[in-house]
């Protein structure tokens, strides 16, 4: 098996981190007709990486990139009890690298980041019927929390 390497995200790391973040809304817009058709963008992935209560993560074997996964620090709502979390976003691996422990190598490094940043809550978004995400999340540690339940009029 190949050797995974997580390091952080580069500014010349951003045209491959761009074609993920296509990826992603590729793969989410069956699960969500309110997204728009046209070309859309989730991230400012450049101003993320350069922010400070943000940790871009890359996943790389044999120098190519072929995973990518953020934490970013938020303040907790004030009613509950921790006074900040992280979520946990622009998680993708490539194709060609599923199923090897990217994405999971990837959480583990983002959340040695988060401890480091005494934060110990992390959070992170799911589309309901993505069972295949979902259960990579239950893979490594995440439970169901809340349903975000729509509708459109």
């Amino acid at each position: 098996m190949k050797k995974i390497i997580i390091r952080k995200a580069r500014r010349t790391d951003l045209e491959k981190l761009l074609s993920f973040e296509q990826g992603i809304i590729a793969a989410e817009r069956p699960f969500d007709p309110s997204l728009k058709q046209e070309k859309i963008h989730y991230y400012d992935i450049e101003q993320m990486i350069l922010a400070p209560n943000i940790e871009v993560l890359v996943a790389e074997i044999d120098l190519e990139i072929v995973g990518s996964g953020y934490a970013r620090i938020a303040a907790a709502k004030p009613y509950l009890n921790h006074k900040t979390y992280a979520y946990l976003g622009f998680m993708y691996t490539d194709m060609n690298y599923r199923g090897i422990g990217v994405n999971s190598k990837i959480i583990e490094s983002l959340k040695d980041w988060c401890r480091s940043q005494n934060v110990f809550e992390l959070r992170l978004d799911v589309y309901n019927d993505n069972a295949s995400a979902i259960k990579a999340y239950e893979k490594v540690g995440f439970k169901k929390h809340l349903i975000n339940m729509r509708i459109g009029l």
